[in-house]
C-alpha cells in the first residue's frame, strides 16, 4: 500500500515541477519518472542519515504546504466576495452529464479518501514520540479536523474560479488556478505544491519504513529489516526496501489506477483491522489498552466501510478485484516465510548469510531492548492470558 501511495505523491511532485516547462501538454513519461526517482533517492538518503534531518524537513515543508493552501483559500474567498461564485451554485456544482449510480458515488468517495489516507500514520512512530499516551491522541484530534477544514476551503476556492470541466481536464489544478488568478505570481503555485508533495514523500518514507521495521521485529518480515544503523539509529534496510518497491511501482503504474488500487486496499485493510480490534475487545477484555475510544467510533466506521467497499466493488469490479488479488499475494508469502517453521537447513543458511551481508553493507545491528519495557510487555501478556 505505502510504496504505491509514495509513487502517486512522487508523480504528483514531478508533474507540478515539470508543468511550467511543458505548459501545453503533459510532461514526458521518462522525465516524470526520472525526477520522481531522483526525489525518492535523495529523501531516502536523508532518512538514512539522520532522524533529526528527516523531522526538520517534515516540519519546514508542512508549514510551506499550509502557507500555499492558505494563499489558495484567501484568493478564493476574495473571488467569492467579489461575486464570482457561479461554480458553487447547487444547479452548477451538482449538475451531472448523466445520472450517477450509487456505486459511482461510492467510488468517488473511495478516490477522494486518498487525500486523507495519512490519518493513521502517527500510530507508526509512537516509539519516537515523546509521551505518546498524551501527545498521540492530541495530535490526531488536532490534525484530522484541521486537514478536513483546509481541504474543504481549498476546493471551495477552486470552484470559485474553475468549472468542473476545467478541474477534470487539468493535469495540475493548482497551476491552472494560479494562471487564472495570480497573474505574474502564478509561478508560486507549482513551486508551493512541489514543496508540499516533497514533504509528503518524506513523511511517507519515514512512517512506512517504521511499519516495515516493526513487522520485521515481530517476525513477519526478514530480520534484517528490524536492524538500525549502529551510529545514526535509522532503519536503513527498511528504508531501502520501501524506496526500491516505490521505484518499481513508479515504472509500471499510472496515477489514476494507482489511486484506485491503493484506496481499495487501504480501506479493506482498515476495516479488517478495526473488526479485529472489536473482536479482541470481546474475547480479551483484560488486555492492556493505554488509549481507549468509545465503541460507537469503530462501529460507525465499519458501517461506512461496508457501504463504501461493497458499492465500489459493484461499480468497478476489475479495478477492485485487481487490488484484492494484489493484497492476497501476501498469503502464500506468509505461509512460506512465517508460518512454515521447519524449513530445510539450506534455506536458513542462505537467510543467515544474506543477513550478514546486509549488515556489513548497511552497518546495521539489532536495537538494544529496554529491560523495563520488555518486563512491562510480558506483564501485559500474562494479564491478558489470566
Amino acid at each position: 500500500m505505502y510504496p504505491t501511495t509514495l509513487a502517486v505523491i512522487a508523480l504528483t511532485f514531478s508533474n507540478y515541477v515539470l508543468q511550467p516547462i511543458f505548459p501545453n501538454c503533459l510532461p514526458p513519461y521518462m522525465a516524470t519518472r526520472m525526477l520522481s526517482t531522483t526525489c525518492l533517492l535523495f529523501l531516502t538518503w536523508v532518512n538514512c542519515s539522520s532522524v533529526r534531518w528527516a523531522t526538520r524537513i517534515q516540519d519546514v515543508f508542512t508549514v510551506g504546504k499550509l502557507l500555499a493552501l492558505g494563499l489558495i483559500i484567501v484568493v478564493g474567498l476574495v473571488q467569492i466576495c467579489q461575486g464570482h461564485y457561479e461554480g458553487l451554485k447547487p444547479q452548477v456544482a451538482f449538475e451531472f452529464s448523466r445520472s450517477p449510480s450509487v456505486g459511482q458515488i461510492a467510488l468517488a468517495f473511495l478516490q477522494a479518501s486518498f487525500a486523507f489516507s495519512g490519518w493513521n500514520f502517527l500510530n507508526y512512530v509512537t516509539e519516537e514520540v515523546v509521551d505518546p499516551r498524551r501527545n498521540l491522541p492530541r495530535a490526531i484530534y488536532i490534525s484530522i479536523p484541521l486537514v478536513t477544514f483546509v481541504y474543504t476551503l481549498t476546493n471551495i476556492a477552486y470552484f470559485s474560479s474553475m468549472s468542473p470541466e476545467e478541474l477534470l481536464s487539468s493535469n495540475a489544478v493548482a497551476v491552472t488556478f494560479g494562471e487564472k488568478l495570480l497573474g505574474m505570481f502564478s509561478s508560486v503555485m507549482p513551486i508551493s505544491v512541489a514543496l508540499s508533495t516533497f514533504g509528503g514523500i518524506n513523511g511517507y518514507l519515514f512512517t512506512s519504513s517504521r511499519l516495515c521495521f516493526s513487522g520485521a521485529r515481530e517476525g513477519h518480515l526478514p530480520s534484517l529489516l528490524a536492524m538500525i544503523h549502529f551510529k545514526n539509529c535509522t532503519p536503513i534496510p527498511a528504508l531501502l526496501v520501501c524506496c526500491t518497491a516505490t521505484i518499481v511501482i513508479l515504472c509500471i503504474g499510472e496515477t489514476h489506477n494507482l489511486i484506485n488500487y491503493v484506496s481499495f486496499i487501504n480501506y479493506l485493510s482498515y476495516g479488517v483491522t478495526i473488526a479485529g480490534l472489536m473482536y479482541y475487545r470481546w474475547k480479551k477484555p483484560n488486555l492492556n489498552r493505554p488509549i481507549k475510544v468509545n465503541l460507537m467510533v469503530p462501529i460507525s466506521y465499519l458501517l461506512f466501510w461496508a457501504f463504501l467497499l461493497g458499492f465500489s466493488l459493484y461499480s468497478e469490479p476489475v479495478v477492485c478485484g485487481v487490488g484484492l488479488v494484489i493484497m492476497l499475494t501476501g498469503v502464500p508469502v506468509y505461509f512460506l516465510g512465517v508460518h512454515w517453521k521447519d524449513k530445510p537447513k539450506c534455506i536458513y543458511d542462505f537467510i543467515e548469510s544474506a543477513t550478514h551481508v546486509g549488515q556489513k553493507l548497511c552497518y546495521v545491528v539489532f536495537p538494544q531492548i529496554d529491560p523495563a519495557e520488555e518486563k512491562l510487555h510480558t506483564e501485559w501478556i500474562d494479564k491478558a492470558e489470566s
